[in-house]
This record gives C-alpha cells, sequence and structure tokens, in this order.
C-alpha cells in the first residue's frame, strides 16, 4: 500500500512538473510573440513615415494614418486573443489534463490490483 502511494506521489508530481513547464513554454511563446509584434511594427511604422520627415506636419499625418495604425491594430487584436488564450483558457486546460492524468492514473491502479501489470 505504501509502495503504491509512493508510486502515485512520484506521478502526480511528475505531473505537476510536466503542467508548469508546459506553461511556461506558452507564456515565452507570448512573449516572443509581444516582442515580434513590437519589433516588426516599429519597422513597418518606420518604413512607411520614412519619406515623410521632410516636415513635422507631414510625419505626423503619415504617423497617424490608417496605412500605418491599421497593422498595430489589427495584429494587436490577435496579440490579445493570444494573451486571453494564455491567461483565461489555461484554466480549462489544467483541469482537462487532472481529469485525464487521475482517471489514467486510476485505470493503471485498477489494472496492478487485477494483476494486468
Amino acid at each position: 500500500m505504501e509502495l503504491k502511494r509512493s508510486v502515485m506521489n512520484n506521478e502526480k508530481s511528475n505531473l505537476k512538473y510536466i503542467r508548469a513547464k508546459n506553461r511556461v513554454e506558452k507564456e515565452k511563446g507570448f512573449y516572443t510573440h509581444l516582442m515580434i509584434y513590437i519589433l516588426v511594427n516599429i519597422g513597418i511604422t518606420v518604413v512607411k513615415v520614412w519619406n515623410n520627415l521632410g516636415s513635422w506636419e507631414s510625419f505626423t499625418n503619415e504617423l497617424m494614418s490608417i496605412n500605418v495604425w491599421s497593422v498595430w491594430v489589427i495584429w494587436g487584436i490577435f496579440l490579445v486573443l493570444h494573451f486571453l488564450s494564455l491567461k483565461y483558457g489555461q484554466a480549462w486546460e489544467e483541469r482537462k489534463i487532472e481529469e485525464l492524468m487521475n482517471k489514467e492514473l486510476f485505470n493503471n491502479s485498477e489494472e496492478k490490483n487485477h494483476g494486468k501489470i
């Protein structure tokens, strides 16, 4: 009985490690997405306003044009969706993983008890 508890505790700690690693990878993916968003959009903005550096008025007119801001806004919407899925989709995913792992642990312990393994 003690061996069974030890095995189950070990499997649960492995599950916690896997979940934590998965969470870190998803957060890393979001921050990578954020950095690419910032760098690429700054580059696109610079390219689009470069020809309008003759006067402050032409520069600000181009900077505030739909040509420049449309990329920021559209891509920004997808970035916000990525963030929301990371923060709020994670809880559902963790519950589902826990449910499936508990089911698997239960099935494994049942098989061991009946001599199948």
